[in-house]
């Protein structure tokens, strides 16, 4: 991944100056997540070449910059869970993800809501383990009609659950959007994966017409695969660590797995984590640094 040397937050923004819809695009929010950032590269690069007509602008930025150089989850905290109200209302700049909050929050001033007939957000992440691309959606405006225009599987309340995420402070702030989570850190469908959604999300939010481009993305092709086993989840149960606590997954569990009652999930501080429940795993934690040790979800009919 190649960062500016002047490191600019700005990742890359389109327009043609027609009136229409802001679409604002954060990637590397967690410095260990890398590939949002590269196929928002991919596609600003096609746009510049391309020209092709959009209605509104089109904005990508950079989240955890110092993370990002170092390759790191964070330096400091996580910045996904800094966008408190207290955090914001008392200019609170503890920590180096403090600041970069608040850079981001000054960068999102340039594009005020009376300028725009509408603002959209996507936030892009990845997962220490293997999963299918999902969405993320707070349950909040009108969020979840949003991304039912999407062809993955759509969670909602994760930001109701785990406070100070940056979708909960846009959503809180008036923007209509949704984290995407494309697959597996390092994996190249990932990149893909987001690369897709970016392209689908031009489309509906922008009405970008895609053959306009110098070449149709592969990359959509590859997200719309998961369109026929779509479903929507709901967070029933978060498993929060605390920093002293010494814990470990057991191998083998994916975003999605079906569990069973009974089943031993994980060993905290020499104990067992034994399943309560009949439904499924969401976020198993596979990685150095977090707080969230797993995630159970219910298939909402």
């Amino acid at each position: 991944m190649n960062l500016d040397k002047d490191h600019s937050r700005i990742i890359g923004e389109y327009t043609n100056g027609k009136d229409g819809p802001l679409l604002f695009i954060s990637a590397g929010v967690h410095g260990n997540e890398p590939s949002g950032v590269l196929a928002l590269q991919k596609v600003f690069e096609e746009l510049n070449i391309s020209k092709p007509k959009i209605n509104g602008a089109v904005v990508g930025v950079l989240g955890n910059i110092k993370a990002l150089e170092k390759k790191v989850r964070f330096i400091d905290e996580d910045l996904n869970r800094t966008w408190t109200k207290e955090n914001i209302t008392k200019q609170i700049t503890d920590s180096s993800e403090k600041v970069e909050m608040f850079q981001i929050i000054e960068l999102l001033k340039n594009y005020p809501l009376e300028s725009y007939e509408k603002r959209y957000f996507l936030d892009c992440h990845t997962t220490s383990s293997d999963s299918l691309p999902y969405i993320s959606v707070q349950n909040v405006n009108d969020n979840y009609q949003w991304a039912e225009h999407f062809p993955t599987h759509i969670i909602r309340g994760f930001s109701d659950i785990v406070y100070g995420c940056i979708d909960h402070y846009l959503s809180r702030t008036g923007l209509t959007g949704f984290v995407f989570e494309g697959g597996q850190h390092e994996s190249k469908s990932a990149i893909m994966n987001h690369e897709g959604m970016i392209w689908l999300a031009l489309k509906n939010a922008c009405s970008l017409e895609f053959d306009e481009l110098s070449n149709f993305p592969k990359a959509i092709d590859h997200l719309n695969q998961f369109k026929p086993q779509q479903k929507t989840f709901e967070i029933l149960y978060r498993h929060g660590l605390k920093d002293e606590d010494n814990f470990a997954m057991l191998k083998g569990y994916t975003n999605f797995q079906k569990l069973k009652k009974g089943e031993i999930l994980a060993l905290q501080n020499g104990k067992e984590i034994i399943s309560e429940w009949d439904d499924y795993i969401f976020m198993p934690f596979y990685q150095s640094q977090g707080n969230d040790g797993f995630f159970i979800i219910r298939e909402v009919k």
